[in-house]
């Protein structure tokens, strides 16, 4: 048995989109590429370590158990998607490591409702293998807990809710299912789900999540990126028909979102959520966009989820009090705080092929310089096209 031992294991809104991507885009192809932003050294071994995990994960299989629980507390997904989920099996194939020296490279290939299952569980095996392999020990499992439940009682002063969105950089498993025992035991309304399925039903809590950028990026190489965007909250909306109403802005940057986050969608989604540059600008952003389109603001929420500590959501609370709803997606800062360097690696869609079209580089466009993805060159072409200096 390997480190992941649940198909559940997985964010939310990686089913959520493959459900969509099964309607829209069954044709589809996609490639990713993992990235390093951390320039982590990995030991003698490693890639061998982690193929091994790899191919453990062909074995899972959705329970009936799992089956049962998935369909009931997401009935706004068709029962023909949990049937096809039952059949699902992870295809090591679809993925290609290699180690030279202290660098390693992985890419992903494969049909686009396939291959979006791997990103999250591959970082989280890089994560705890990272760790495992370098043979760094970590705090007892009772500071674990102390150090979860001390935060969590922080936050309960503030009034507010979050969730734990900490799957992909996680220390372990173990260390995951301890914070997320320890949040759910909490006295206090505070904590209200997790982005991972397996956890959520481990633990009875909700689900939580909408889609990603790679929703986006697939869309500017189908449709260009002037209507990717847009094209991408209209297909959003198709499937769900009003659920899952959270629309993430920074994928081409949130100024160029906004321009086209027209006032149909923008009273259609629930509100939207926030994953790079400075979130406070964010908000003002968000708050000016709904007040010019004639919308109360306070109807709308906010989720707040770029790396988040205490001291960040503190500033945003601050700023954000009385103006609009908020909510807190909180990742590594739960799952991986052991007394060890956390990791910085992320795992993105490189090149997609719609339909039977040509392959296309695709890229993401942050709020954040640094946290572009994708070749220069392509950047440099989006940039033009969506006139971002």
């Amino acid at each position: 048995m390997g480190i992941i031992t649940s198909i559940l294991d997985n964010d939310f809104y990686k089913f959520t989109m493959q459900f969509a991507v099964v309607k829209l885009f069954p044709k589809a192809k996609a490639k990713y590429h993992f990235i390093n932003r951390g320039d982590h050294k990995f030991p003698p071994g490693f890639a061998e370590a982690l193929q091994i995990e790899i191919n453990q994960m062909a074995e899972l299989k959705l329970s009936r158990q799992e089956k049962d629980y998935f369909q009931k507390t997401c009935p706004y997904i068709d029962a023909t998607y949990f049937d096809f989920l039952e059949g699902y099996r992870y295809d090591p194939s679809e993925v290609f490591i290699q180690q030279k020296g202290e660098k390693i490279t992985v890419t992903i290939e494969g049909f686009w409702y396939r291959t979006i299952m791997w990103e999250v569980p591959i970082l989280s095996l890089i994560s705890e293998l990272y760790y495992k392999v370098n043979g760094l020990n970590r705090v007892e499992d009772a500071q674990v807990r102390e150090i979860a439940e001390e935060k969590l009682i922080k936050y309960d002063q503030h009034k507010i809710t979050i969730a734990d969105f900490g799957t992909r950089r996680r220390h372990s498993y173990k260390v995951h299912d301890l914070v997320i025992n320890t949040l759910q035991s909490h006295s206090s309304p505070t904590f209200i789900g997790t982005s991972n399925v397996h956890f959520a039903m481990k633990y009875d809590t909700k689900p939580i999540g909408t889609h990603a950028h790679e929703w986006f990026m697939f869309h500017a190489a189908k449709y260009g990126y002037k209507m990717a965007n847009l094209l991408g909250l209209e297909h959003w909306a198709q499937v769900y028909r009003g659920d899952l109403g959270i629309a993430l802005s920074d994928t081409y940057t949130s100024e160029v979102f906004f321009l086209q986050f027209d006032k149909m969608l923008s009273k259609l989604f629930d509100g939207v959520r926030h994953d790079s540059g400075d979130p406070v600008e964010f908000a003002k952003q968000t708050i000016e966009h709904y007040q010019a389109k004639g919308i109360d603001p306070m109807s709308k929420t906010i989720i707040f989820s770029d790396s988040l500590d205490y001291n960040k959501v503190k500033r945003i609370l601050e700023y954000c009090e009385g103006k609009i709803k908020y909510s807190f997606g909180i990742g590594t800062d739960f799952t991986n705080d052991v007394g060890l360097d956390r990791m910085n690696i992320v795992l993105k869609m490189s090149e997609a092929q719609p339909d039977e079209g040509q392959w296309t580089p695709v890229i993401k466009l942050s709020d954040e310089p640094n946290k572009h993805t994708g070749l220069q060159e392509e950047i440099e072409i989006a940039k033009k096209i969506l006139m971002i200096d």
